[in-house]
């Protein structure tokens, strides 16, 4: 038995489920029937191929990390068991919910593609257990990776997915001061307090075109000196290196192409983009060496710097129409998903990097 990065994901994609199933969270009501009527209604006559797909694929995630974080673990008897009904009891209840949200609708075929989806999750990693593929990957996480990398490597795993929900600046994660403030000042509506709002002196501004490619350089930096702080050896940081660049710039590209569509994927890669991202590739080839502390401090620093600048500036009218596609289109299912990893990802691992600087052993 030891710790392992599966159970913590799958906490984290079950949270992310909840808040999927019952975005956006407003207008509860009774409407008269029980909530568990959808059970025995007859099969829903109008669906999507993207409906199926979706609710098929959404819960595989779960049953994987369950049944894996159970066989790490050693609790390997009921594993299999543990992933279909832990699908079964959640995609239940999100179903229930959803009949006192009058924007959702449940369905006793959702229910069924969840509990599938559920399932092939699960036994994908029973598979993978038998076949020894998963022996391999702690082989693999043992030479690369230090003994206590668990934290990071789950925040590492989650970082393309955040890069999915769409951003003012590629790779700009952790914008919320905006919409933070219009948040805070519908709930002291009506108050004294309103009277402290804005958090601000001055108004904010569209950042200058150096400072965007500056805010660039930075949003890649960030990841790669955190696998700086897990990884063992400066070669295998430069393998490391490579991947990252290869997942910021495919999972903003789907990003792009799932809100704009796909004819315009690249159309965020322009010259300065791609000189940001040069520029970054070869500061963190000059950082190779760092130590693992000295990296965490670093990795602190660009996130401070990163977190400040990109919350100084305005969110634009044509970004607010693209997050209005994800809120209102066919993305809702998946705005929960990707929004709160988007805008909590660099909170989290600014909590994780001020964790390794306090660890007196993160200094060996």
């Amino acid at each position: 038995m030891h710790k392992t990065s599966a159970w913590p994901l799958a906490l984290v994609y079950a949270g992310l489920i909840v808040y999927a199933s019952l975005f956006p969270f407003a207008g509860w009501r009774d409407q008269g029937v029980v909530p568990w009527f959808f059970l025995t209604a007859p099969l829903p006559r109008y669906w999507t191929g993207f409906d199926v797909v979706a609710n098929l694929l959404g819960y595989m995630p779960l049953g994987f990390f369950l049944v894996l974080s159970a066989l790490r673990t050693g609790r390997s008897r009921y594993a299999l068991r543990l992933g279909v009904l832990a699908a079964l009891v959640l995609s239940l209840l999100m179903e229930s919910l959803q009949v006192y949200l009058p924007n959702r609708v449940p369905s006793n075929l959702d229910l069924m593609l969840n509990m599938a989806g559920g399932a092939l999750g699960a036994l994908s990693a029973w598979s993978l257990e038998k076949l020894g593929v998963l022996q391999r990957w702690t082989r693999f996480r043992a030479h690369w990776f230090v003994a206590d990398a668990r934290g990071g490597l789950v925040l590492l795993a989650l970082w393309p997915l955040a890069l999915l929900f769409p951003t003012s600046i590629p790779l700009g994660l952790g914008q919320v001061l905006e919409r933070l403030q219009a948040k805070l000042a519908a709930v002291l509506a009506d108050t004294p307090f309103l009277d402290w709002l804005p958090l601000r002196e001055t108004a904010l501004q569209a950042l200058l075109p150096a400072v965007e490619w500056l805010c660039v350089v930075l949003g890649l930096l960030i990841p790669c000196l955190l696998g700086f702080c897990i990884i063992r050896q400066v070669g295998q940081r430069a393998w490391f290196l490579l991947w990252v660049c290869f997942f910021a710039v495919w999972a903003t590209a789907l990003s792009a192409a799932l809100s704009v569509g796909p004819e315009h994927a690249w159309a965020w890669l322009g010259v300065p983009v791609k000189a940001a991202l040069a520029s970054a590739m070869v500061l963190a080839v000059l950082l190779l060496w760092v130590p693992r502390r000295a990296s965490a401090a670093l990795a602190l620093l660009v996130l401070g710097v990163h977190l400040s600048l990109l919350n100084q500036t305005s969110v634009s009218p044509y970004f607010e129409q693209t997050l209005f596609l994800w809120e209102q289109g066919r993305f809702i299912r998946f705005h929960g998903l990707a929004q709160w990893l988007g805008w909590l990802w660099p909170f989290a691992t600014l909590v994780y990097l001020l964790s390794l600087l306090w660890d007196k052993e993160s200094q060996n």
